[in-house]
């Protein structure tokens, strides 16, 4: 088979699941992956036949996306923030609204005035590790530190910060039955925020194939980590400290009202589709 012909192959075995352009995009992801030529280069070289062992790894990658793995599990990576991180099932794909959540909060810590090298940075849930590593790539001198529920989580996270470089402070803990013993000048989270009652409205795609605890509040109470965050903000976030959070877009106003009394400035603020999607706060 050629590259010419697997392309033909990828788009008529997907074309149920993916539209023209996601097809084309996901194809030559999968031949860059996997054979090792660019998008220029397969252009270039259409028309030259695969070895046997790429077909048969191409193939499976087909058979595998008809299942609805998500692609990024499948290649054991994923772009985020202009960095490459691994991924498999136990961590969440990282997605474009935490990309935002960390341009907010970069943007915000240098016009802050502190003095980033004494930073210190709890971040709370941190699955695959993109938002300390994210923070820590700006941020070098800061201290870091993140809490995960899961030990396999957390290896992901490990081996994210080893390829990049990056020292992190990762600890096995059950945030919500545990006790903050630091204080800190940043605390950030993108904690399990979708209420049970919306299970039936996430897609198959993400429910079957990413970690649930990742995703859905443990409890009948979707806010119970924000809860948790701001009870501990009162104690453990420095005055004038800075908290960031993701949170659910439908529960914007129920989120906000935790920190009111607590912060001297509270923002609820929108993603790019226009959704209540974050939380920025100053102690």
């Amino acid at each position: 088979m050629t590259i010419s012909e697997f392309r033909k192959f990828f788009k008529s075995e997907l074309s149920a699941f993916y539209n023209e352009s996601e097809s084309t995009f996901l194809c030559s992801v999968f031949i860059q992956k996997i054979v090792g030529l660019n998008s220029f280069h397969q252009r270039k070289l259409s028309d030259q036949l695969l070895l046997i062992d790429d077909e048969q790894k191409l193939i499976e990658a087909v058979s595998e996306l008809k299942t609805g793995k998500p692609y990024q599990q499948i290649l054991g990576e994923t772009e985020f923030y202009g960095m490459l991180f691994f991924v498999d099932e136990h961590v969440l794909i990282p997605r474009p609204e935490t990309e935002e959540l960390l341009e907010i909060a970069i943007r915000t810590i240098r016009n802050s005035g502190f003095h980033t090298q004494n930073l210190k940075i709890l971040d709370i849930g941190t699955g695959s590790g993109v938002i300390p590593l994210v923070l820590k790539k700006h941020f070098p001198e800061a201290a870091i530190s993140s809490v995960d529920f899961s030990e396999k989580a957390l290896e992901t996270a490990r081996r994210n910060a080893e390829y990049h470089q990056l020292e992190i402070n990762f600890i096995h803990e059950d945030y919500l039955n545990s006790e903050l013993t630091e204080i800190y000048d940043i605390i950030i989270s993108n904690p399990p925020y979708i209420g049970m009652e919306e299970e039936t409205e996430i897609a198959d795609s993400v429910k079957e194939f990413e970690p649930k605890m990742a995703l859905f509040s443990p409890v009948q109470d979707a806010l119970i980590f924000y809860r948790k965050i701001a009870i501990d903000s009162k104690q453990h976030l420095k005055d004038n400290g800075l908290l960031f959070l993701e949170i659910n877009q439908k529960l914007g106003p129920e989120t906000l009202e935790l920190y009111i009394n607590s912060f001297s400035e509270t923002q609820l603020i929108k993603d790019l589709s226009e959704n209540d999607r974050f939380i920025f706060g100053r102690k």
